[in-house]
């Protein structure tokens, strides 16, 4: 396993001294170097407790049914139906390995009916998570979780149950911790490989959505060359409740947030940031509001996927 994701990263050394521009240009997915080296190489960061024994869940989620398996050639990407989620049954390195596609087609946008998509980030936890599962459970709703590989590995039961119940995963970098994700490229690849790897130990499949720990606003043009080569599409939001913030805003401040960004003429979709932690007991209170106003406005509930209308 360490050897391949050496291998990976020397090759994405290429890609990035190739394609380090300004500005995003389409690349045939197929010519990926296959002997080059760097000498980067990759270690799990230091200092990490080491993670829970998994509990054993049963993983009942079945493709074609809760979620849609890319194609080897990606030939059926290209959906019109933001409720399912994507996945790869294969990491990066192992497209590489059988010589298959690795940076995405190019993929239109779902424009249709008027949608949501309700984002959690930082989890999945053992306290907070459930408790939103409960209320999206309850209320018939599909949200997008950005996990983080350590927290994978600690909660892998609540993982299978984001899985099991049809919600969409995302990759949000293995442990948030900015000095070691924006010191380069390499840095933030590292984490998406490694959270990549943990997710797919659990639930057998691993996401192409990405979000970065604090948004694009750390990004260069090397960080979007990285990206695009290696197939992932990355999310922010439009609209947030500001639970992450220093002033820890009450449920009822979090609702009034969110009907802030919205404003009196309400986007045709919506990208809303919340967070599913340990201190985020006052979004899981204001939730069942944020879903009753914007079901109440008409809008449908949607999940990241590929083809998500970027925010910006």
């Amino acid at each position: 396993m360490r050897k391949k994701i050496i291998l990976i990263l020397s090759l994405l050394a290429m890609i990035l001294m190739t394609s380090c521009v300004a500005e995003k240009k389409p690349t045939d997915p197929n010519k990926i170097p296959t002997e080059v080296s760097t000498g980067e190489s990759f270690s799990k960061p230091q200092g990490e407790e080491e993670p829970a024994a998994p509990v054993e869940v049963q993983i009942t989620a079945q493709a074609g049914t809760d979620y849609i398996l890319a194609a080897d050639d990606y030939s059926n990407l290209q959906l019109n139906d933001p409720t399912k989620p994507i996945y790869d049954k294969y990491i990066i390195w192992e497209r590489q390995e059988k010589g298959l596609p690795i940076a995405l087609p190019a993929l239109e946008p779902y424009y249709g009916e008027s949608t949501v998509y309700l984002t959690f980030d930082d989890g999945p936890d053992d306290k907070i998570t459930p408790q939103i599962l409960d209320i999206l459970k309850a209320e018939n709703v599909k949200a997008t979780f950005y996990v983080c590989g350590n927290m994978v590995e600690a909660n892998p039961n609540i993982l299978k149950r984001i899985f099991n119940e049809g919600h969409a995963i995302g990759n949000h970098s293995y442990n948030h911790r900015y000095e070691e994700i924006y010191k380069s490229p390499w840095g933030f690849m590292e984490q998406i490989i490694q959270t990549d790897t943990a997710i797919k130990n659990v639930i057998g499949v691993r996401p192409f959505i990405i979000r970065a720990p604090g948004g694009i606003s750390n990004f260069n043009a090397n960080y979007w060359a990285m990206l695009e080569e290696c197939g992932y599409v990355e999310h922010d939001w439009n609209a947030l409740t500001e639970d992450a913030t220093p002033s820890k805003p009450n449920a009822s401040t979090q609702v009034n947030n969110v009907l802030k960004y919205l404003g009196e003429n309400p986007p045709p979709f919506v990208i809303i940031l919340m967070h599913c932690n340990s201190d985020k007991q006052e979004t899981v209170k204001a939730l069942p509001d944020i879903i009753h106003f914007l079901r109440d406005w008409g809008y449908k509930f949607g999940v990241i996927t590929p083809m998500t209308p970027q925010p910006w």
